[in-house]
Parts: C-alpha cells; sequence; structure tokens
C-alpha cells in the first residue's frame, strides 16, 4: 500500500507540475484577487474537476476513451480550439496586482472558466485518464484507493499552493510588470501545447 501510495504522489506531481491553462489561471487568481478566500471558487473548482477526472480514470473510463478514434478527434479538436484562445486571453490580459481597483472575475465567472481549463484541455485529460488511469491498473483493492487518493491529494494541496505563491508574488509586485512577463510566457506555453496537440492530431494522435 505505501508503495502504491508513493507512486500516486510521484506521478500526479509529475503530471500536474507543468505550466499549463488550468495552473496560469489558478496563479493569476491568487494573484489578482483583493483576499485569498476570493480565489477559493477556482481553487476548489479545478481540485473537484481533477478528482472527477482521476475517479473516471481510476474506474475505467481511459479504455474508452483511448479506443474510440472520433471520441479523441471530437476532444483534440476542442481543446486545441480552447487553447488557442486561452491563449489568446492570457497574453492579452493586463495584470492588476491584488492592490488595484480594476473589476475582476465574479464568482459565477471564476467556476465556469476554472471548469472551462479544466475539462476542456485534451492534453490534462489524457494525462489523467490515460497515464494515471493506465498506471492503476497494477493495483486492486486497498492499493488502487491508496493510489488514487494519493493522486487527488496532490492535486488538492498543489492548486491550494499555487493559489497562494500567487497572492505573494501579486503582493510584492506592485507595478504588476512580473504578473505580465508570467502571462506572456504561460500564453507561449499553452500555445506550445495547442501545436503539440495539433502535430499529434495530424499523425493520427
Amino acid at each position: 500500500m505505501i508503495q502504491a501510495l508513493i507512486h500516486g504522489m510521484i506521478l500526479a506531481f509529475g503530471l500536474i507540475l507543468p505550466l499549463g491553462a488550468q495552473n496560469v489561471f489558478v496563479f493569476n487568481q491568487g494573484a489578482t484577487q483583493p483576499r485569498f478566500f476570493r480565489a477559493l471558487p477556482v481553487i476548489l473548482t479545478a481540485s473537484i474537476c481533477d478528482t472527477l477526472l482521476i475517479s473516471l480514470a481510476v474506474l475505467g473510463v481511459s479504455v474508452i476513451i483511448l479506443t474510440i478514434e472520433w471520441l479523441q478527434l471530437v476532444l483534440f479538436s476542442v481543446g486545441i480550439l480552447f487553447l488557442l484562445y486561452m491563449g489568446w486571453t492570457v497574453w492579452k490580459s493586463k495584470p492588476n496586482p491584488a492592490g488595484g481597483q480594476a473589476e475582476r472575475m465574479s464568482t459565477k465567472q471564476q467556476i465556469s472558466f476554472a471548469a472551462s481549463v479544466s475539462l476542456l484541455n485534451p492534453h490534462a485529460i489524457l494525462d489523467t485518464i490515460g497515464v494515471i488511469g493506465t498506471s492503476s491498473i497494477q493495483y486492486e483493492g486497498m492499493e488502487k484507493w491508496a493510489f488514487s487518493l494519493a493522486c487527488v491529494a496532490v492535486s488538492w494541496i498543489w492548486f491550494f499552493g499555487l493559489a497562494l505563491c500567487g497572492k505573494l508574488v501579486g503582493q510584492l509586485d506592485s507595478s504588476g510588470r512580473v504578473l505580465s512577463v508570467i502571462n506572456k510566457i504561460s500564453a507561449l506555453i499553452i500555445w506550445g501545447v495547442a501545436v503539440y496537440l495539433i502535430a499529434n492530431l495530424i499523425n493520427g494522435i
């Protein structure tokens, strides 16, 4: 069981670490909201979405997703379009440090956007359903539970920590210049993921 627990933690951390649309959004909301609790809708939505994807992966949905070609085609096509849009949004956004007075996203907007970046990102979906789902096959009973809970726990801890880091950067960056640079880099990374997915789509996934 200990081995399954450690395996789940390392695997989940390795998958969630790369900077992508979901991480960018959680970080930015932590940086721009005037109080940390105002970023909780984003943190909770991203964490719940990841928990849902991990649960579906462990339950075997990965087998269905990875064997139906038209479903993969739809998933990739919608996801690529969304990532291109997300990258443009992040690139054009003008960061407002936590102390600024600019209009911020409402709770409803935060939840809907966080759900979008979590569930419409084919790269993240294939990571959780493909990698975690495939890896969970080797475990049964309590070991599978331990593996699954470890993956879920890492996801929740990561998003809370990411928002906290964003909050600290937002407080230190009174001019908004650092956040602006981070947004530009983030947009390029998001577009890079989209290009990677396009290449996979052209090559038959």
